[in-house]
């Protein structure tokens, strides 16, 4: 990923003088190569200001992940810092560690991935309510901002990125049930084309809140893919399961992985006054999360998978975080 910026000439020839380099970072940057080269070339004279710029072009290898840490009854313990805290980056410890914080206040950037299948229509009604109560309580105007999507053989974007809840409720209530499911081809979509180009001034966090049972009949993509599409947008997905039989199925193991891989988390509510737990066990988790950003050892930009491996050094505290991420390719 490449960071432009323009400055005059005449800044930068003082600078090269004095020989006093600067050093580009972006903190929403999750991960890009280590280069840094400078492409310049001095302007002919003129007496327009737009001719007398130069432009840098700067490449910085830093990784940030979101992770959540909890005790051995699961609740969020806030008050870590990073000495309480092993990193590894493709099973090797991190070279360097660049920023490290509990991070409560990011924008939102949602996904409400809705299954609309024919298997879902027994607690679909309640599920519509559960998620409008759930957007009127985590979204905040001017802030942050969330998209509607439904599902079953194909799927469809009923309300596009808005911090209005009521466009967003809309969006919930125009859909309709009934028909197969792709859920993997759905979860691949609204991670490539909405997650992934959702571009922001500052460093956001991005999360899909799927409601499904977990089956997939008719996607052209795998779980695996859908995994890799959300790992690559940087998306935690958190999976409420629709299933009310009370029986384990091999959807829940689908919720499973995703939620796992992605840093997320599954949940399985068999009565119907728990979705809306779900739903505040999500919101609570979106506002309890650690960042940290750094230097991965031996970092090549090769496109090639590296794994995250982020442990508590105390023995009665969990860590939950994305597993890995796909270094940019250069």
């Amino acid at each position: 990923m490449k960071y432009t910026v323009t400055i005059p000439a005449a800044v930068i020839l003082l600078g090269l003088l004095s020989a006093a380099p600067v050093a580009a970072q972006s903190p929403s940057s999750p991960y890009v190569a280590a280069t840094a080269a400078a492409i310049a070339a001095v302007p002919s004279a003129s007496d327009d200001p737009q001719d007398t710029v130069l432009t840098i072009r700067k490449r910085v290898d830093e990784v940030n992940v979101l992770f959540i840490a909890t005790d051995k009854h699961g609740k969020f313990v806030r008050n870590l810092t990073q000495n309480d805290f092993n990193f590894l980056d493709d099973h090797k410890p991190v070279q360097s560690i660049v920023n490290f914080k509990r991070e409560t206040d990011l924008p939102l950037r949602l996904g409400l991935l809705i299954d609309v299948s024919g298997s879902v229509r027994t607690r679909f009604d309640f599920e519509q309510d559960a998620a409008t109560s759930f957007l009127q309580h985590v979204l905040r105007a001017g802030f942050d901002k969330a998209f509607v999507m439904g599902f079953n053989s194909a799927h469809q974007v009923t309300q596009d990125f808005t911090d209005s809840v009521e466009r967003l409720s809309q969006g919930v209530r125009s859909l309709h049930d009934g028909g197969g499911t792709a859920l993997y081809d759905a979860i691949y979509d609204a991670c490539r084309d909405k997650l992934l180009k959702e571009s922001s001034d500052r460093p956001v966090r991005k999360a899909l809140i799927l409601l499904s049972d977990g089956d997939d009949n008719q996607s052209e993509h795998s779980l695996g893919q859908a995994v890799e599409m959300a790992q690559r947008a940087e998306v935690i997905i958190y999976a409420i399961s629709t299933d009310d039989s009370g029986l384990i199925l091999r959807g829940d193991k689908n919720l499973e992985r995703l939620a796992a891989a992605t840093g997320g988390r599954s949940f399985f509510p068999f009565k119907m006054k728990d979705i809306k737990n779900s739903f505040a066990a999500i919101e609570d988790e979106l506002r309890s999360q650690y960042v940290v950003c750094y230097h991965p050892a031996d970092f090549n930009a090769d496109g090639r998978y590296r794994s995250i491996e982020i442990s508590a050094l105390k023995k009665d505290l969990q860590v939950r975080a994305r597993q890995g991420y796909y270094a940019p390719r250069q």
